[in-house]
C-alpha cells in the first residue's frame, strides 16, 4: 500500500533531504490534502513539534476532518498523544520518545500503549549507518532497528522503518534492510526512505510492507493513479 506523506513546517507543507535541507515548500496545504484524499491513509508528520519550536496542530485538525491519517512529530508525553487523537488521527507515531539512554524506554512504551491503546500506537525505528538514530537523526544509538523492535512490538501495532541513509534522495530503496525488520516483528510494518517507482511499492507490498512516499510523489517522478 502506498501512503503519501505530509510533512508540516511553518505551516507549509515541505519535503526535505535527509532531514535537513529544504527541497520542497508549499503554503497550499489544502491542495494536497484533495489530491491525497484518495488515499486510504496518509502519513502527516509536524516538524516544528518535532523540533520543539512550535506546531502546526490547527492544520493537522484541517488534514484529520478530510483524510484518515496517521501523525507524527514531538510525541513526548501522554497528554500529547491523547491531544493528537482527540484532534482526529487515527493513529499516533511515536519516535524519538521511545528510547531512553540508548535504549528502548519499555516504561514509557507501556505507558502510552496503556493510555491510548496499543493498536493506535506506530512505533518510528529510523536507521542510519546500520545503527538506530533519533532526535531529528543526529543520535545514534548503540542497537540496531531489529533489536528495538523485538522491544518495542509488545506496545505497538505497527512500526515505521525509515531507513535514513536513502531518504529523500529518490535513488531506491535497501530493501534487504526493510525485509531484516519485516521479520523481526509479526506486527504491521510500514518502510520509508528512498521509494520512488511502483515497482518498488508493489514488491514491498508482496513482502506484506506498506511503503511511506514523499519527495517522489512532490517532484512528480511517481505519478499519482487515477
Amino acid at each position: 500500500m502506498l501512503i503519501p506523506a505530509i510533512d508540516l513546517q511553518g505551516g507549509a507543507v515541505v519535503q526535505l533531504v535527509q532531514g535537513e535541507r529544504l527541497a520542497i515548500r508549499d503554503e497550499d496545504v489544502a491542495r494536497w490534502v484533495k489530491r491525497f484524499e484518495k488515499f486510504p491513509k496518509v502519513q502527516v508528520i509536524d516538524l516544528d513539534a518535532a523540533m520543539g519550536i512550535g506546531d502546526n496542530l490547527a492544520i493537522v485538525r484541517q488534514i484529520a476532518g478530510s483524510l484518515t491519517c496517521r501523525v507524527g512529530g514531538g510525541i513526548r508525553t501522554v497528554e500529547r498523544a491523547r491531544e493528537i487523537l482527540e484532534a482526529g488521527a487515527r493513529q499516533i507515531i511515536a519516535g524519538s520518545s521511545l528510547f531512553r539512554n540508548g535504549a528502548p524506554d519499555l516504561a514509557f512504551a507501556k505507558a502510552l500503549a496503556d493510555a491510548v491503546g496499543a493498536d493506535r500506537v506506530i512505533a518510528a525505528v529510523d536507521s542510519r549507518g546500520g545503527r538506530v538514530v533519533i532526535h531529528g537523526w543526529k543520535t545514534p544509538l548503540p542497537i540496531t532497528a531489529v533489536e528495538a523492535v523485538r522491544a518495542l512490538e509488545p506496545y505497538c501495532g505497527e512500526f515505521l522503518y525509515t531507513h535514513v541513509d536513502t531518504e529523500g534522495l529518490m535513488g531506491g530503496i535497501n530493501r534487504e534492510a526493510i525485509l531484516e525488520v519485516r521479520r523481526a516483528t509479526s506486527n504491521r510494518l510500514t518502510a520509508a526512505g528512498g521509494i520512488t517507482t511502483q515497482e518498488e511499492i508493489d514488491d514491498l507490498d508482496s513482502q506484506g510492507v506498506d511503503a511511506v512516499v514523499g519527495m517522489a510523489l512532490y517532484t512528480g517522478k511517481l505519478d499519482l493513479k487515477s
